[in-house]
């Protein structure tokens, strides 16, 4: 007995098992009924169990024959995404690309990054739709977004999680707010401070959860101030401006830092839930076209280009105090 198995063998257990019937498979594979039952006998011989239950109106799977139907359809997948890859390799990837993101980030990164990639690879289109609220990816058509947080609770199984770079939401203000109001030296003192709050779907984000990067329970705090809005970036433009204190992503506010239009506040907190995350729709093969640009978007990231050694003591206004 030789109970090697090859491709064609795994073709004809699944052609069976779909039509339901030795004909049905036969007229598939365009050959006569006698030849696939010449064929599944010499297999169950070979193997030395049977495969499938024959009556005069159908053919059913037994346990074996079931159990090694399901590991064909796993291995012709593996033969089918093999053979694509192998083909794709050859040739320079081509085809459209389509991506969400969410507006400040997809605009300041994201944009940038897919023009580079995409002047790699002259032959693929890509798409870059900017959006505040995370689309039904599969449903919609796109091949991932490039977002702010990972999928949590009972949808993460559906989707496909890869970390693009760590990202936190830091304290802000520019130099003449804090030489006016001083410099707070911990979390608590900004419940004396103007602080800058965005608001989104009439919710107003004014709870701050800051944590050291080492201590694991957050302190709570709500913050308040007389401005507040919709647009983020109309916040941080207050801020410059001097109204007050701002929670911010470091990607969002790195030119205003290096520049010194505004200095970071409590330097040793932070928010830690803005790291950058890949998103994608479970899938059993991704295409190598989706495969580059993440692998791409990885290494253009792993640096987080975005963070800044901490403001030199030269940086604070004069006679504000901070943190040791």
């Amino acid at each position: 007995m030789n109970p090697q198995l090859d491709r064609a063998d795994l073709e004809l257990l699944l052609a069976i098992r779909t039509h339901g019937s030795l004909a049905g498979a036969a007229s598939a594979a365009a050959v006569v009924p006698s030849v696939i039952t010449k064929r599944l006998a010499a297999l169950e011989s070979r193997l030395g169990f049977k495969l499938f239950q024959r009556t005069t109106r159908r053919v059913t799977a037994t346990a074996e024959g079931e159990a090694l139907c399901e590991r064909a359809v796993q291995l012709l997948e593996g033969f089918s995404s093999l053979e694509q890859d192998l083909q794709e390799r050859q040739t320079e990837p081509s085809g459209l690309i389509r991506l969400a993101s969410t507006f400040g980030f997809g605009r300041l990164w994201v944009g940038p990054a897919l023009a580079q990639f995409q002047a790699r690879h002259p032959r693929l289109q890509v798409q870059l739709q900017l959006t505040e609220k995370l689309p039904d990816l599969a449903v919609q058509g796109f091949d991932g977004a490039v977002w702010l947080w990972s999928v949590q609770g009972r949808r993460a199984s559906e989707w496909v999680t890869r970390r693009l770079a760590r990202n936190q939401r830091v304290l802000v203000a520019a130099p003449a707010y804090l030489k006016r109001r001083g410099m707070p030296r911990a979390p608590a003192e900004l419940a004396a401070h103007d602080c800058l709050v965005v608001r989104e779907s009439d919710q107003r984000f004014d709870t701050w959860n800051l944590q050291r990067e080492r201590e694991r329970q957050p302190v709570r705090l709500r913050v308040q101030g007389p401005l507040s809005s919709n647009s983020g970036e109309l916040v941080r433009d207050w801020c410059v401006a001097g109204g007050g204190i701002m929670l911010r992503s470091l990607w969002d506010i790195a030119p205003q830092l290096a520049g010194g239009q505004l200095v970071r506040v409590l330097p040793g907190w932070a928010m830690l839930d803005a790291d950058i995350h890949w998103l994608a729709p479970h899938q059993a093969r991704t295409p190598r076209r989706v495969r580059l640009l993440i692998d791409f978007l990885v290494e253009r990231f792993r640096s987080e280009p975005w963070k800044l050694s901490p403001p030199s003591p030269r940086s604070a206004p004069r006679g504000s105090r901070q943190k040791p």
